[in-house]
């Protein structure tokens, strides 16, 4: 390790020690007026801005504007942008009474959790670039990772393998969302749906027909459905999740040993 690295190792850990988790503070101080604002007003508001312009347009000053306060006021609630990320995705981690309790069900359960991080990104597109970081570890987010985690308790599992499956249907949800969301983008920045635009590759793709070279992705064309359906998005969605839990399915079973009878 060079001397600059074990420089930057120790700044680290010391700005570690003097930046103690925001859910770990009180909310306000114990001295002092009482505070204008809340954790909840102030996150509500940063959510609003992130839903209509982006997470790029989340700034302290921005927000402060949008709250009628200064923008020096509101470090004193938050000490740094990534504090006030971390109450936004608390806050929405929290919507519409968070996770549903575990049924006793373990595919139902998770298909539950996937199906509520899909529309809550779709809700939120700024939550896929956010969220895949270093968790925060909010009321919210705790109470989703415990009862998904208790979903798939009692299947002879351990902690790893838990945590395996809900980073597979994790990664698999925002993937899927991210796509949809990049689709979305490109349709609004042409200006044409999804029926417009396959019109104007018409032409070219029967050139692909027509040379015979990609006997595969011309059956694709001739004869798949979902790309044609409205709503072929959903459809896909839930099948690649039916193969996802399919697998777990078999690989759960394949260790059984009551199956091995």
């Amino acid at each position: 390790m060079t001397r600059q690295s074990a420089e930057d190792k120790e700044h680290s850990n010391q700005l570690a020690e003097t930046l103690p988790v925001i859910w770990a503070r009180p909310e306000r101080a114990t001295k002092g007026p009482a505070p204008s604002l809340s954790r909840t007003q102030i996150a509500a508001t940063a959510i609003a801005l992130a839903d209509v312009e982006g997470i790029e347009a989340v700034s302290m000053r921005r927000l402060a504007g949008e709250l009628g306060v200064a923008a020096t006021s509101l470090y004193g609630y938050v000490e740094r942008k990534d504090e006030l990320y971390d109450l936004m995705i608390d806050a929405v981690e929290g919507e519409d009474g968070g996770l549903p309790a575990p049924t006793g069900d373990w595919r139902n359960d998770v298909c539950a959790f996937a199906h509520r991080l899909h529309s809550l990104i779709q809700r939120h597109p700024w939550i896929a670039t956010l969220a895949p970081g270093l968790s925060s570890m909010g009321p919210n987010f705790l109470a989703r990772a415990e009862g998904i985690l208790t979903a798939l308790n009692g299947l002879g599992l351990n902690i790893d393998a838990m945590m395996s499956i809900i980073n597979t249907i994790d990664s698999y949800v925002r993937g899927h969302a991210i796509s949809q969301l990049a689709e979305q983008e490109a349709r609004r920045r042409s200006g044409l749906d999804v029926q417009q635009w396959m019109q104007t590759q018409a032409a070219y793709v029967q050139t692909i027909i027509d040379s015979g070279d990609y006997p595969m992705l011309t059956t694709v064309i001739r004869a798949a459905t979902t790309p044609h359906d409205p709503d072929g998005a959903k459809q896909a969605f839930r099948a690649g999740l039916e193969q996802i839990l399919d697998g777990i399915t078999a690989n759960l079973h394949q260790h059984d040993p009551d199956e091995s009878k």
